[in-house]
């Protein structure tokens, strides 16, 4: 996959990445990112010089036919994990496999919003990413993404070949965060402190309005 694949990805995307010195070589490593198209789940591990592991919407993973085992097969490659949302004893599942994952200084990506922003708009962080930087103590690698809806609107069945003149996929990475100061506080309190910050981060990266509520769609 990296060595076939991922040049392909970036020939035909053209992901424009600020920071990339900010990425730790090694250690547990939270990937916390803007969810603004499909494709940034791709967008994010091609960029990222160190294997990254997802969760995924359980429906990718199920689709039917030669396209369906297609996607399937190259979300499993990736490290993509299925999660059957709206069920709350899945989701904490899938945040007991982060766990896992980061206990063997793995790279673990979530989106703070939950669901892809149908608007622009940045929206209000699930605090299950405050939950896992409490659980692991796991850096934060706060990303802003750019344009990757360009790409890969909402409803479109495959992404589009940036060529060029058309707006390139943009990967801002800030500096890693910290938050090991925040664990003698009450664990609620601490789960928010830590999601508004890491979401604050990412508006700074990304530029996004922020919205100020949770995101309700179904992305």
């Amino acid at each position: 996959m990296a060595r076939v694949v991922a040049p392909i990805l970036r020939l035909l995307f053209r992901p424009q990445v600020e920071g990339l010195d900010n990425v730790p070589a090694y250690g547990p490593l939270i990937i916390a990112s803007n969810h603004l198209s499909f494709i940034d789940s791709f967008i994010i591990p091609l960029v990222i010089p160190r294997p990254v592991t997802y969760i995924a919407k359980a429906e990718y993973f199920e689709q039917p036919g030669l396209k369906g085992r297609f996607v399937r097969w190259f979300l499993t490659t990736l490290g993509h994990m299925p999660i059957r949302r709206g069920a709350q004893r899945a989701a904490m599942g899938a945040l007991e496999q982060a766990v896992e994952v980061l206990q063997n200084s793995g790279a673990f990506a979530i989106y703070p919003e939950g669901t892809r922003s149908r608007d622009g708009r940045l929206y209000r962080g699930r605090t299950g990413t405050g939950w896992l930087v409490l659980a692991t103590g796991a850096r934060v690698l706060p990303i802003g993404l750019q344009n990757t809806e360009t790409v890969q609107p909402v409803g479109a069945s495959l992404p589009r070949v940036v060529w060029p003149g058309r707006p390139r996929p943009v990967v801002r990475i800030g500096p890693v965060m910290d938050f090991s100061h925040y664990k003698d506080l009450p664990p609620a309190k601490a789960r928010r402190i830590i999601t508004d910050e890491i979401v604050e981060t990412i508006q700074k990266l990304s530029g996004q309005d922020y919205a100020g509520t949770y995101n309700q769609s179904a992305g």
